[in-house]
């Protein structure tokens, strides 16, 4: 028997308490002062809530990546090959916990880590290991990497020198958002300050010398993962948003020199309309403060262009194959949302790195969903839903609600440093526990249509030898390259450290003098120290 509108849903609440009305209409519109022409607009127009783009996919679908890497450098870059053979059209590149946090894979900080969450560089050797046989000037690679995105920039323009392609054509992204390591991810190395410094001196060198470049990806993707509600990701993202930009033009950046470079990273989460309508209501409240706030005049700089990735917090361990439905669905609130990019997990993600099947399985979901699915064909074909419009309504006061607090407390870096953002995201984080535990929220095959005999399923295994091959390359490499040169090189990034110099240019030098990761990140602990975490209570 059908369910009547009153009966309550069995799926659980909704991450961010929506859900609790069963019918819209139009009058539910009325009530919030909604304005097709002021709040929607069309596609490609401010402020941007239908797309940035006026033909959206129909002129060109949205990137397909697939984040990968694993072990060394020459396997990783035979699954780079493998994906690119199978209709890819950009990397993804994962890059291990020492490559993050700026250890070499010698370093005994380094032990058991190496190759394990990604891949390990920790050289231009190394590099150009990784993108042996792909055409850097023709394709479209994102880096997530962010303590240590400098060096690894460095790197990649390095590599693409010596491959003979043009830096002014490479295109991609580095990640770079280091705020949110200090709120949710923890691979930090610097003080906040000096990590800022960092940021901006990459965004004022690549706005001279990698005009095609997106100089950061602010994540909320990571915070979501670490447990917080849909209207927070937007909120804490945006607010980083503003800080970055506020730094920028501290630095004496002008605001549309560098934002029509900015892009965003988010997550797509279970509850599908709810996406949707977070990802419109980023645009929207973006438009407005780059606008408004910021004072910028070129369209370019409102528009707010992003990546995502479906949730690997949603995957379970348990009966692993429904995580290819859970993703499906992610991909495709991601896609009506208006997403410039987008990767979806393999369904073994939750056991291990995933292997060549499960790669092959994320990307055709994408190549169904823009070949068969028909959702590519319509520009934005769910605007004017009473539903979704009523629900970006609500997901835009609660960020603007998020954003004043945050200003009143002085900003996003005070708001960070007296851990507020980060008891914030604990507490969504418990709430939503607390409902799993209780059964109010429903995880297929984990609290609900279990299965008393699980079969296993096979998984990427990293070999164990490879780190112990990885630790002599870089031994190698330490006796082979021109040890005056190399100082030299070390003692320019200090002395621009110290200096308050921009350090891309030294960090270049350093890395092409055969500098390894550990050495430049390690002469920049000399001057600016390392971040200690607060306690948060």
């Amino acid at each position: 028997m059908a369910n009547h509108p009153e009966e309550k849903a069995l799926s659980g609440a909704a991450t961010s308490g929506s859900g609790e009305k069963p019918v819209f209409t139009q009058q539910d519109l009325a009530a919030v002062g909604f304005d097709a022409t002021r709040d929607l607009g069309f596609p490609g127009e401010f402020p941007f809530t239908r797309g940035i783009q006026p033909t959206m996919y129909r002129g060109r679908l949205w990137t397909m990546r697939q984040y990968a890497g694993m072990g060394d450098a020459d396997e990783s870059n035979a699954r780079y090959k493998f994906l690119l053979a199978n209709g890819t059209a950009g990397l993804s590149v994962a890059f291990d916990l020492p490559t993050q946090i700026g250890y070499d894979s010698d370093d005994p900080m380094a032990i058991g880590e190496v190759g394990k969450v990604g891949v390990a560089i920790d050289s231009l050797e190394d590099m150009e290991r990784l993108f042996a046989g792909i055409p850097l000037d023709c394709i479209s690679t994102s880096m997530t990497i962010n303590s240590t995105a400098s060096i690894l920039l460095a790197l990649y323009v390095a590599t693409a020198r010596r491959s003979g392609a043009d830096t002014r054509k490479l295109s991609g992204t580095v990640q770079n958002d280091i705020l949110k390591e200090y709120i949710a991810r923890g691979t930090y190395i610097f003080p906040i300050r000096n990590g800022m410094r960092l940021v901006t001196d990459m965004f004022a060198w690549a706005n001279e010398h990698l005009p095609e470049w997106n100089t950061i990806s602010i994540s909320g993707y990571h915070m979501r993962e670490a447990g917080s509600t849909a209207a927070q990701e937007v909120a804490f993202t945006l607010a980083n948003g503003m800080r970055y930009v506020q730094a920028a033009i501290d630095a004496g950046l002008g605001v549309d020199d560098f934002a029509p470079r900015l892009s965003f990273f988010f997550n797509a989460h279970n509850d599908f309309f709810e996406e949707i309508a977070k990802f419109r209501c980023a645009r929207r409240v973006w438009a407005y403060l780059m606008r408004d706030h910021f004072g910028a005049k070129n369209p370019r700089s409102w528009m707010l262009r992003f990546h995502t990735q479906t949730a690997g917090s949603t995957l379970t361990a348990q009966q692993p194959e429904n995580n290819i439905v859970r993703t499906a669905i992610q991909a495709l609130s991601a896609v009506l949302g208006g997403t410039q990019s987008l990767h979806t997990n393999g369904y073994d993600e939750a056991l291990a790195l995933p292997t060549e099947e499960a790669a092959r399985i994320g990307l055709r979901t994408q190549q169904i969903l823009a070949s068969e699915s028909g959702v590519a064909q319509t520009v934005d074909p769910i605007a004017g839903s009473y539903f979704v419009e009523s629900l970006t309504h609500e997901m835009e006061q609660k960020v603007r609600a998020y954003l004043d607090q945050i200003a009143a407390m002085g900003g996003m870096l005070r708001a960070i440093e007296r851990g507020w953002v980060q008891h914030e995201i604990q507490e969504a984080a418990y709430q939503y526990q607390r409902s799993v535990d209780k059964g109010e929220a429903v995880v297929v095959g984990v609290n609900r249509f279990t299965m008393d005999n699980e079969v296993a399923i096979p998984t990427q295994r990293i070999d164990e030898d490879l780190e112990r091959k990885q630790v002599e390359r870089v031994r190698a490499l330490r006796t082979r390259r021109d040890v005056g040169r190399h100082a030299a090189a070390l003692a320019v990034v200090v002395a621009g450290a110290r200096s308050g110099a921009n350090l891309m240019p030294s960090i270049l030098d350093a890395v092409e003098s055969y500098a390894t990761v550990g050495e430049v990140a390690n002469a920049l602990r000399s001057v600016f120290g390392e971040y200690r975490e607060s306690v948060v209570v």
